[in-house]
């Protein structure tokens, strides 16, 4: 129900007393007498007779509705011109900005000359006739009759209309707030949380919080803030709620977690906030590719559905590029981890031979057909024709001609300990995988990362234990891993010999192994991060902007 919806229902009818005050009469109080001068004087109240009555409230976001009437509106302004005998108020009320136009022969003479002089985030309250107007981004105006002034700023409002610093704009943030993008960002963001839970909901998942303090770690201790915790000695702040969904998975089928989570990662990337959100599904009875098929339709149903809602704001106030964003729909490409380092390896070795006359603008060409394929292109021909080569190519008889790239990962990844330390089995870094992710139009995931990368927790493939039965969902545009999830390990006996090689203490995990010991089934799950998440969309540098107050290594105010 709508923050409009719910006030209307619940203030209907039932005048001051609906909101824990009674009429002045009922308390042998005399009624005031109706406030005369147009202006509030900043720092006093208005009488109840004098002025506008803000219940049931009129938003600038349904001004539509209103075409043709008299209403009030409440906000800031934002902004203001004059002309002659017009003054252009741009005012906003947290739905939207509208402009509210001022003429001198409609308002008393002491407003027009209060209008002209009023500070930028004055707070007022502005009553006019709404007017269809074309030039409007909103399709109106309003004609204002009457402004009364709430408060008046105590100082000049320190983020003008003007180019800042962002470090200023961070020390600022409380303010920041208030301006046209930081606006449309955090609505896109509650769009795209109540996206999620719209997801889970309608597919019948449980939410199930998880904890917040926790006695142990997913991933080990370094990356975790450690905070005492009374006799009990130490607890950490969740990194990840993935260990309890898969206890409640097992009760409750399937369920999800949707929460602040902690990483004490000494990083000052873009991509990282020491404080985030993340939702994480867990589904017994599901496999990796299940879980792969929840992972792409939740990612385009987001999309799509933020898309529907806020496609004007990405275009007008972000400048973003939403054509991109309309490609973003099932099914994703799915390509192993070897095939991704195998891209990595064709695109730079691309680049490295590349002339500065044979770079991006040629190859978006092809012109004369002079250009060396893709990786992506290389790639797929290597596993569409793998007999293209003839005997020779595909058994290397006498050794007088070079493997392919392809064949030299199979080879690494059958011998890792004869690789170099650019192999097969290194962690791909977030250049690597943007290098991945460019080369197609939507999300990729890579699965099947080497197990030596993987959490203690994730299931080996039976058909190559080398590898883990784990996936990453990589956004395109440079934006990287959203998505980290898998299926989980289901044997008793796997999981507490991953956990001693893994060095984690096993008395901690006696609870989770417990999942194991009474009736184990097969059971995956993921992450997504909501905030990398709305970067994306919003086609945002770095995910600072995309939370409200920000928590990074160098910041903790405002």
């Amino acid at each position: 129900m709508g923050r409009n919806e719910f006030t209307h229902r619940k203030c209907r009818g039932r005048g001051r007393a609906a909101f824990g005050r009674s009429p002045p009469e009922a308390n042998g109080e005399q009624g005031r007498t109706p406030r005369t001068n147009a202006i509030l004087a900043p720092g006093k109240r208005g009488s109840p007779g004098g002025f506008p009555r803000m219940f049931p409230p009129v938003y600038i976001a349904d001004i539509a509705q209103h075409e043709g009437k008299e209403v009030t509106l409440h906000g800031w302004l934002y902004n203001r011109r004059s002309s002659g005998k017009l003054h252009f108020l741009q005012v906003r009320d947290g739905t939207g900005t509208m402009q509210c136009v001022v003429f001198k022969g409609n308002v008393p003479p002491e407003v027009f000359v209060e209008a002209d002089h009023l500070p930028q985030e004055t707070s007022i309250a502005v009553t006019g006739l709404v007017k269809k107007d074309t030039r409007s981004p909103l399709g109106f105006e309003l004609d204002v009759k009457d402004l009364r002034v709430v408060s008046k700023p105590a100082r000049e409002f320190p983020i003008g209309h003007k180019e800042h610093g962002v470090a200023f704009l961070m020390e600022q943030r409380h303010n920041w707030l208030r301006s046209l993008r930081q606006q449309v960002i955090l609505r896109v963001r509650h769009s795209v949380v109540k996206a999620i839970r719209d997801f889970f909901d309608g597919r019948g998942f449980t939410l199930v919080d998880a904890p917040i303090f926790t006695p142990s770690a997913c991933e080990g201790t370094s990356t975790l803030f450690e905070v005492p915790y009374f006799d009990l000695g130490k607890a950490y702040l969740t990194q990840s709620g993935q260990l309890y969904m898969e206890a409640a998975a097992m009760a409750l089928g399937k369920v999800y977690c949707f929460g602040p989570t902690f990483r004490a990662e000494k990083s000052k990337t873009r991509r990282h906030l020491t404080e985030f959100w993340m939702v994480e599904p867990e589904v017994a009875y599901m496999d990796l590719d299940g879980d792969m098929q929840l992972m792409e339709e939740l990612v385009s149903y987001v999309v799509q559905t933020v898309l529907a809602k806020h496609e004007r704001e990405l275009v007008e106030v972000l400048e973003r590029d939403v054509a991109k964003l309309r490609d973003v729909k099932t099914p994703f490409p799915r390509i192993t981890y070897t095939e991704a380092v195998e891209v990595i390896r064709s695109e730079q070795v691309r680049r490295a031979q590349a002339q500065p006359d044979e770079a991006e603008p040629e190859r978006a060409g092809g012109v004369g057909g002079q250009h060396p394929p893709t990786p992506l292109e290389e790639l797929r021909r290597a596993q569409a024709q793998p007999d293209e080569a003839g005997p020779e190519r595909a058994g290397g008889v006498g050794g007088q001609h070079p493997p392919t790239p392809l064949e030299e990962l199979r080879r690494a990844q059958a011998q890792p300990d004869e690789a170099g330390p650019e192999s097969w089995g290194d962690d791909i870094g977030g250049d690597e995988e943007t290098i991945v992710a460019s080369a197609y139009d939507r999300p990729v995931m890579v699965h099947r990362y080497p197990s030596d990368l993987k959490a203690f927790y994730f299931k080996r493939d039976p058909a190559d234990p080398k590898v883990a039965m784990g996936c990453d969902v990589l956004a395109p545009e440079g934006y990287g891993e959203i998505i980290g999830g898998g299926q989980r390990e289901d044997d008793l006996a796997v999981l507490e010999a991953s956990i001693e090689k893994h060095a984690l203490p096993k008395e901690a995990f006696e609870w989770y192994l417990d999942v194991r010991r009474y009736g184990s089934v097969p059971h995956a799950g993921f992450g997504m991060g909501v905030e990398r998440c709305v970067a994306w969309i919003c086609g945002l540098h770095h995910v600072r902007e995309t939370i409200p107050f920000a928590r990074m290594m160098e910041r903790i105010t405002p």
